[in-house]
């Protein structure tokens, strides 16, 4: 494991660019056998030379040439918000206080804070007191009902969230680079996702890379873009948001989907032909929870034809609770058609024409601006579009 001493970053990069260790530190204001013991702990955590020698001094390896581009990532985000509230910070501030600080901005909370980072309470409310000394000003209020950021505070926090996310892709690139599998996938996968596409890259990419960690979670949109911009998840698989949420996030289309209408076998409606929704205003719903596109559409087709939403709706984005609701009862279903064709390939639901033509919504990839990928999380979403329904993608361009 790399040891995030941001010092002996600082002098890495130095060293990289000057092409001496005594210049570096030089530009470090250290000692000359400070930057050489610095460079030669990153060489032992990093598992080989990061440097060789060459007519003009040193210069780095293919391994030093694939850790300088990840900790430089890093270190230009990290250090940009870090002059933004103090110049001095850019000197002193350690990884151990930016953690403290990230999760205390996140918890709002020092006891819920030093709970999640393992410390006790003391020890991280002294690394939040120290940075606030060195910045010469507050970085949170002190509330009655508890710590509330300020701006400087919550882009310091999302700095160091983003810049710690590239040096654990660091920690894989360098075991890439000897062959090994290292790090953790995190994909966030909505509905659509979660039953259709990645079961299939999941199995592909598996096979491929039989060791590597790969973490799926799913959840509400919003809670999971915002873990994305953090750094916590890698991608988001589902349906793409129009217009796009925010900016600093791309959104890659890879094909569209539409919603559709299913009923249990033997439902009633069931080979009836087409049923006007205007008729089934007075039946009972499962439907997409509120704040989804799918959602959107719903309530769209109702509002179009001037009629009241359904009372008796249970709001939901599981294919599977959906489908035994459904099974159960004399229940309709609103999911998306993609999401749905593996049950009624099955038998187990059926198709209900309800004579709307719903609009198409385009699924696909969205990551943060600017994301560069490992080798490994490159592979799998080469997997994705692999498995992606081989169909021309909605028109999407954001």
């Amino acid at each position: 494991m790399i040891s995030r001493n941001l010092r002996h970053f600082r002098v890495f990069l130095a060293a990289v660019d000057l092409g001496s260790a005594t210049r570096a530190a030089e530009a470090c204001r250290i000692s000359q056998p400070a930057a050489t013991q610095a460079l030669q702990r990153l060489g032992r955590d990093s598992g080989g030379a990061l440097f060789e020698r060459s007519r003009d001094g040193i210069e780095p390896t293919p391994r030093g040439a694939v850790l300088a581009a990840r900790i430089r990532r890093g270190m230009d985000r990290l250090d940009a918000a870090l002059a933004e509230i103090a110049p001095r910070l850019v000197l002193t501030a350690t990884s151990a206080q930016l953690s403290a600080l990230s999760a205390a901005a996140e918890a709002q909370n020092f006891t819920l804070a030093a709970r999640a980072l393992g410390l006790a309470q003391p020890t991280l409310h002294r690394a939040v007191a120290r940075l606030e000394r060195e910045a010469g000003r507050p970085l949170f209020e002190r509330t009655a009902s508890g710590l509330v950021p300020t701006r400087a505070c919550r882009d310091l926090a999302q700095a160091t969230n983003l810049a710690f996310a590239e040096f654990d892709q660091a920690e894989a690139d360098l075991a890439e680079f000897d062959g090994r599998e290292s790090g953790r996938i995190v994909i966030g996968s909505l509905p659509l996702g979660r039953s259709v596409v990645l079961p299939e890259a999941l199995a592909r990419f598996r096979a491929l890379r039989p060791n590597q960690l790969v973490t799926v979670i799913d959840g509400p949109y919003d809670e999971m873009l915002g873990q994305l911009r953090r750094g916590r998840i890698d991608v988001i698989f589902g349906a793409m948001r129009d217009p796009l949420p925010i900016a600093d996030i791309v959104q890659e289309p890879l094909f569209s989907d539409h919603l559709t209408v299913v009923a249990r076998p033997g439902h009633p409606l069931a080979g009836a032909g087409t049923v006007p929704l205007d008729r089934l205003g007075h039946h009972a719903w499962a439907v997409p929870r509120p704040g989804t596109p799918s959602r959107a559409q719903f309530d769209e087709a109702f509002d179009r034809r001037g009629m009241s939403l359904p009372q008796g709706v249970v709001e939901c984005g599981s294919i599977l609770l959906m489908r035994e609701l459904l099974v159960r009862s004399d229940m309709l279903g609103c999911i998306s058609g993609q999401q749905a064709g593996a049950e009624l390939q099955r038998g187990l639901l059926v198709r209900i024409d309800v004579g709307v033509d719903w609009p198409a919504r385009a699924i696909g990839l969205t990551h943060r601006a600017g994301w560069v990928p490992t080798a490994a999380q490159a592979l799998l979403l080469d997997e994705i579009r692999a498995a992606a329904p081989a169909q021309p993608p909605l028109a999407f361009d954001r």
